[in-house]
């Protein structure tokens, strides 16, 4: 099979073409080298790659494999790993000019989990500094672009990893979610990525930051590879407080089964938000896919109050407790990017107070969204108020008009996926946000499922050849 059309394979044919052995993980590993050789140069996605590492992990998966012993479910399958999450011996800089020779001694549990399962990490990928931007650029490793207009930006935090499964450098991505990390480059980039339930994946070691906000999660083309990575990353841990029990259930299995039958929620803007026409226009035409495959679709709001400022106090605050232990503000102010800079300054204004309001209001968030989805399986909205922002932006509050519908569902822990929607005239990526019940992926993964048998979207490539 010629390397390119390895590139674009999907993680779960992968893993079976390897298992009958009409593949071998040398060859796969050693065709998405070369494609990130070719690639990776005009958008910036990996920042550290571990090829030597990656075709020895290969070799030692074929061995395996033809001594015919117990193989696990990604054995073979290349996965990228983002520079926020610890990689024990790989250089982890959470794009900070602070950590930028910052090598962990031990993997973090999900990679961990990724490793035992045979996927092959092939390296790190770019993220804002401590992923604080929706634009993924550093001063220490440069701009990552959008591979749909290079003009554009692929979104944050995650948008090297979002970016990377989209041009075909590795069908598998790791990435996380505070404030939209995974879900918003997903929409940038045309692919699929969900934030589990908060807890799913358990955060162990990490750098404290957002500890009460952050989702671990999968990026992919496919819903299926991403329910198969899910799977295999999800379960509790001791390192992890917020971890929550396994689900009992394969998010691999359920997938079929369709919406007939489900009472679905759509809002076009959440009561409060303002959203770009054309993407209002896509996303609509999305839900009402939704209709013609059977479930019930009605207009609804969960009565939502705009939650920017509480979740500003709670990120901000816990990002500050985090920067404070490099130094005084004063002395690695210099390191920094300037959005990170300005959190030293204003976050050490937050009050007690107001930190203990914000959880009072996220709690009020999450008391709302339990009641209003005692009368709903899912609620959808677009995923984005606007189409993907330009490599250049940089006003700091101007990136909230595009986080209307995001923030809310970092605040109530709850899991929320990002379909590909539809292109704009411009040939932009939109996605659709299909938000579930508490603990729930797995209705969120069966109506993801149902929309990409309708409406495919894995056999769209960037004009990047």
């Amino acid at each position: 099979m010629e390397s390119h059309e390895i590139c674009w394979m999907n993680a779960v044919d992968l893993a079976g073409e390897i298992r009958a052995k009409k593949l071998s993980p040398v060859e796969v590993v050693r065709g998405v080298l070369e494609r990130i050789e070719a690639i990776n140069p005009k958008i910036n996605a990996y920042v550290t790659l571990t090829a030597d590492a990656a075709l020895d992990a290969a070799k030692k998966a074929e061995a395996a494999l033809m001594e015919g012993g117990e193989l696990g479910p990604l054995h073979g399958v290349p996965v990228s790993i983002k520079d926020l999450v610890f990689t024990k011996g790989v250089r982890t800089t959470m794009g900070s000019k602070l950590l930028k020779d910052f090598v962990p001694e031990e993997d973090a549990v999900l990679v961990t989990r990724l490793k035992k399962a045979g996927a092959i990490m092939l390296g790190k990928t770019n993220t804002p500094e401590f992923g604080l931007k929706m634009l993924t650029d550093t001063r220490l490793f440069g701009i990552t672009r959008n591979p749909w207009n290079l003009r554009m930006s692929p979104g944050g935090s995650s948008g090297g990893a979002a970016a990377a499964v989209a041009t075909g450098l590795g069908p598998l991505a790791a990435g996380n979610d505070g404030g939209g990390s995974i879900r918003i480059p997903s929409s940038c980039c045309g692919v699929f990525g969900i934030k589990p339930q908060l807890g799913r994946v358990p955060r162990y070691p990490i750098f404290h930051g957002a500890e009460i906000l952050t989702h671990e999660g999968p990026i992919a083309r496919t819903v299926r590879d991403a329910a198969l990575m899910l799977d295999v990353m999800a379960g509790p841990h001791w390192g992890d407080v917020y971890s929550i029990p396994a689900p009992g259930i394969s998010f691999a299995e359920s997938l079929e089964g369709g919406v007939k039958g489900m009472k679905i929620a759509w809002s076009h803007d959440l009561g409060y938000a303002e959203v770009d026409p054309e993407v209002r226009k896509i996303c609509e035409r999305a839900a009402k896919e939704f209709s013609q495959m059977g479930a019930e679709v009605e207009e609804a709001h969960p009565g939502f109050d705009n939650p920017e400022a509480y979740h500003a106090v709670l990120y901000v605050a816990d990002h500050l407790a985090v920067l404070s232990s490099f130094g005084p503000p004063d002395e690695i102010a210099s390191e920094l990017d300037p959005l990170t800079a300005t959190i030293l300054f204003v976050g050490g204004e937050i009050r007690a107070t107001e930190y203990a309001k914000a959880m009072f209001a996220r709690q009020e968030l999450a008391v709302k969204a339990g009641k209003f989805f005692q009368d709903y399986d899912l609620l959808l909205t677009p995923t984005l108020a606007a189409p993907p922002p330009p490599v250049d932006f940089t006003d700091p509050a101007g990136f909230l008009k595009w986080l209307p519908f995001i923030l809310v569902f970092s605040l109530t822990g709850q899991p929320a996926a990002s379909v590909p929607a539809g292109w704009t005239e411009d040939g932009l990526p939109v996605g659709l946000q299909i938000v579930g019940r508490p603990y729930d992926e797995a209705t969120v993964f069966r109506a993801a499922a149902a929309f990409e048998e309708a409406c495919p979207w894995a056999h769209k490539r960037p004009p990047l050849e």
